[in-house]
């Protein structure tokens, strides 16, 4: 195939900061030079070395040849060493370790992720002048502190050893992605050749060819759909390649010192089976993302894995429903959340000059109230639409990727169908991501652990609602706020350096930090750790999308050409969202329901956990019907200014035959009738219980239908009863059967939770906290599977029942306890969720 002259240069590929440089004189170009074109485009910026074609198949020949000598003699090695290297290397101490490890790799760098410290180290200048780091920033994952840990080694040695060098040469490209982009590492250039290493598994001769585009008829679509790489990057990697598989080499000969080299990889040894190391859950109990994030280097490239994409989208879309629905409910969580919210605005930070801003002034508390409200009835409605329409295409993306999988191969094109889904999703995670980023910037600096290092500027006026915040002048931070802080600016900012690193690896960073230190933790609020979690998710959904190699090597040509398709189609679906937001901007409907919720005056208290008393029943009723009263404000508005929302997951929400509980009036104990169903016992009826629909204005079921108070007697008849019909209401009611005749024997830790997350007052009087620790042993208990995502958030997954809907919870923060309030909302969830009652779970035997 012949290079098309338009085409002469596409291996060169200029950074972002280039492509967005003011217009040259290209003229002055002489474009039969390659050093003249990189010169006048790139100033003063370091030139990539040129190098023959000849030159660059010898360097590559004799660096594949090292590596697959070193890869045979790992190989060998741990087919017949590998349990005696992992049990010596657990009981080595600390120094004993470091000692192996520095004789291997001299001068390695002492801490985690060096590239980042070499990038907050050296100037951009100092780069490009020859950066100090060019090992950091090649090998990111060769470092004092995650090696000297009893796992990453034989995990490394593991993955190098038994899985061929072509299945690394994409992460191994990745890995240096902060020095690639920062021009700290910078790639030879040789134009017009593509270097093969992916899918090279049987001809070792292939590994590292380079192939002219004239020499073989798909080169060229090899280097532009970068299904293979350019000569440049193919060096690198081999560069990466040959350094690692020696270093892992002499790491085992230094451990096996007392076994001569020579009889080391000979049948003086038996060959025995691969041993497997223990996984997370089976040393802890439960799964880490923390932890599989940390590991990721040692082990084989993960693969994309769409199923886990769904799970995590599904579960929060499924928690993002729970949060609106308890907002309705509970008038003490609507109440918390709003103070909560106030508690991370910008507006109770302090100016410049020590004043308050003028929202606290007398009189104009109510437009506080009025944004407070907005943002979070906004945000709560935005979370459901976002998370549920993320779900709904990565249920698509599962479909598709089933539907081809017989077709899907790195050698091949994606079909056109499942590529255009891939990129819509990875475009839609990417606006997704804009939600909490801007959350996190207008909240963190206001957060109560946070405040006393922001301050903010005077607004220009007393009516303005833009704020802006800085860094207390003189302000001193310890090196752990000083780490926090430069990670979530990095975020909020949005800016080149996130453009830079990349969200997923900046979210990775500062959850380790957070379990590393405990100090971090404490500096981050509750509310600040939900949209930390929030984040992950995100993250890990565009993680998961650069693991789909040799295809992800692609995206961002592929979005070029479909970049204006895919910002319309965003926009369209979009619109009834922005209807949403503009209707909860407004501020005449601001005023209009900011009196209704602003929670002062104990509006909303709401004495749940206490004995049914008269006084408390009407507490009760009295809070409910002030939250009734406000959430019907807010529909009729919506109504009235966005029209019925079709096609939207709150119009689906809101017009779905669910309840709200709500309290009956009070009854004189000796007045009430005690008919308890048989099947009923052990408290799964409670008898100061009534329901409501969600939405008076979007459900089809009227207030009066779901009146059930209490049951009415029957007379006696004889012969067979004739059955009733069954109204609405008992139909909306009906628990499933199945779930209510399930029994979960449990010991007695897990059936104390139980009690306490499904309380119920005409059984139980004394509810109290939950010990997370004792909620995660409830869970796993009843079958579910824990996994640990970031910030406070964690997933169950059933395990051991015929139901496959995921759920997350929220650990609480900074306390590792459950308040009576929170548990019992997380009853009503797993309520909702799976059914359950609190009479399904007995003492089992011990």
């Amino acid at each position: 195939m012949e290079p098309r002259p338009d085409h002469q240069f596409d291996s060169f590929k200029p950074s972002a900061a280039v492509r967005d440089a003011p217009r040259l004189d290209l003229d002055s170009i002489d474009w039969n030079d390659p050093a003249s074109f990189a010169k006048i485009i790139l100033g003063d910026r370091p030139i990539p070395e040129l190098k023959s074609p000849a030159d660059v198949r010898r360097e590559a020949t004799a660096r594949s040849d090292k590596i697959f000598t070193s890869f045979e003699t790992l190989h060998e090695i741990l087919k017949r060493h590998e349990a005696t290297i992992w049990k010596r290397w657990s009981k080595k101490t600390r120094q004993q370790r470091l000692k192996i490890l520095l004789n291997a790799w001299p001068n390695m760098p002492a801490v985690h992720r060096p590239d980042f410290d070499a990038f907050r180290k050296e100037s951009r200048r100092d780069r490009h002048q020859g950066t100090k780091y060019r090992e950091s920033f090649m090998w990111p994952y060769i470092n004092q502190e995650d090696l000297l840990n009893t796992k990453a080694l034989p995990l490394l040695l593991n993955a190098r050893g038994r899985h061929h060098p072509s299945h690394f040469a994409a992460a191994d490209v990745d890995a240096m992605h902060l020095g690639l982009v920062t021009e700290a590492i910078m790639h030879i250039y040789l134009n017009e050749h593509v270097m093969v290493l992916n899918g090279v598994t049987e001809n070792t001769r292939e590994y590292g060819k380079l192939v002219a585009w004239t020499e073989h008829p798909d080169a060229f679509d090899w280097m532009h759909k970068l299904t293979q790489f350019l000569p440049g990057e193919g060096l690198s990697i081999l560069e990466a390649q040959e350094r690692l598989s020696d270093f892992l080499v002499q790491c085992c000969l230094q451990i096996l010192h007392d076994i001569p080299e020579s009889t080391l990889t000979t049948d003086s040894f038996s060959v025995l089976p691969e041993p497997q190391l223990k996984r997370e859950n089976e040393i802890s109990g439960f799964e880490s993302l923390g932890v599989m994030a940390a590991e990721a280097p040692y082990r084989l490239p993960a693969r994309l894995d769409l199923h886990y994409v769904e799970s995590l989208l599904s579960a929060r879309a499924f928690a993002a429903e729970d949060h609106l629905w308890a907002l309705r409910e509970d008038p003490d969580y609507f109440s918390r959340t709003l103070l909560e919210a106030k508690d991370h605005r910008q507006e109770i930070l302090k100016d410049i000059y020590g004043n308050e801003h003028p929202v606290f002034s007398r009189g104009r508390e109510e437009i506080l109230w009025g944004r407070i409200i907005g943002s979070v009835v906004s945000e709560a409605y935005l979370e459901l639409e976002v998370f549920s329409e993320l779900n709904s295409q990565a249920k698509k993306l599962v479909t598709l990727q089933q539907k081809y999988a017989d077709d899907i191969s790195p050698s091949e094109d994606l079909p056109e169908e499942y590529l255009e889904a891939l990129l819509r999703f990875h475009h839609h995670v990417n606006q997704a991501a804009k939600g909490p980023l801007a959350t996190l910037k207008t909240a963190a600096v206001a957060s109560p652990p946070l405040r006393r290092l922001f301050a903010r500027h005077p607004p220009s006026s007393t009516d303005s609602t833009k704020i802006s915040t800085v860094l207390k002048p003189g302000i001193q931070m310890d090196k752990v706020e000083n780490h926090l802080i430069w990670l979530l600016r990095t975020l909020w900012e949005d800016g080149m350096d996130l453009f830079l690193i990349r969200m997923p690896v900046i979210v990775d960073e500062l959850e380790r930090l957070l379990q590393s230190e405990t100090r971090a933790g404490e500096l981050l609020s509750s509310y600040i750790t939900t949209v930390v979690g929030d984040l992950s998710i995100i993250a890990q959904c565009l993680n998961q999308l650069n693991l789909y190699q040799p295809w992800a090597r692609s995206w961002e040509s592929e979005f070029a050409e479909r970049d204006d398709d895919l910002k319309q189609e965003f926009a369209k679906r979009a619109e009834p969202w922005a209807r949403i937001i503009a209707v909860l901007s407004d501020k005449s409907t601001l005023n209009k329901v900011a009196s209704l919720g602003e929670p002062s005056g104990g509006k909303f208290s709401y004495p749940v956990a206490k004995r049914r008393t008269k006084e408390n029943v009407e507490a009760l009723r009295k809070a409910e019907g002030h939250l009734d009263a406000f959430w019907a404000g807010i529909d009729q508005v919506m109504f009235a200014k966005a029209g019925d929302l079709p096609g939207t997951a709150i119009r689906n929400f809101l017009s779905q035959p669910r309840i709200l509980q709500r309290t009956l009036e009070w009854v004189e104990p000796e007045k009430a009738t005690p008919l308890v169903p048989a099947q009923d016992k052990a408290g799964e009826v409670d008898l100061y219980a009534s329901y409501q629909p969600i939405s008076q204005v979007y459900s089809g079921i009227s207030a009066r239908t779901l009146d059930v108070a209490q049951p009415k007697t029957k007379a006696k008849t004889r012969g067979t009863a004739r059955p009733e019909p069954v109204t609405e209401a008992e139909m909306v009611l009906q628990p499933n059967p199945a779930d209510r005749q399930r029994i979960f024997p449990v010991d007695a830790r897990a059936l104390k939770v139980f009690r306490v997350i499904f309380f119920n007052p005409a059984v139980t009087s004394s509810p109290g906290e939950v010990p997370w620790n004792d909620f995660l042993h409830a869970m796993t208990s009843v079958g579910f599977t824990a996994m640990k995502l970031y910030g406070s958030v964690w997933q169950f997954q059933p395990s051991r029942m015929d139901i496959e809907r995921n759920i997350q919870f929220h650990e609480p923060h900074p306390r590792g306890k459950l308040p009576f309030t929170t548990a019992r909302r997380y009853g009503r969830r797993l309520n909702r969720a799976y059914g359950w009652i609190g009479g399904m779970f007995v003492l089992g035997d011990k």
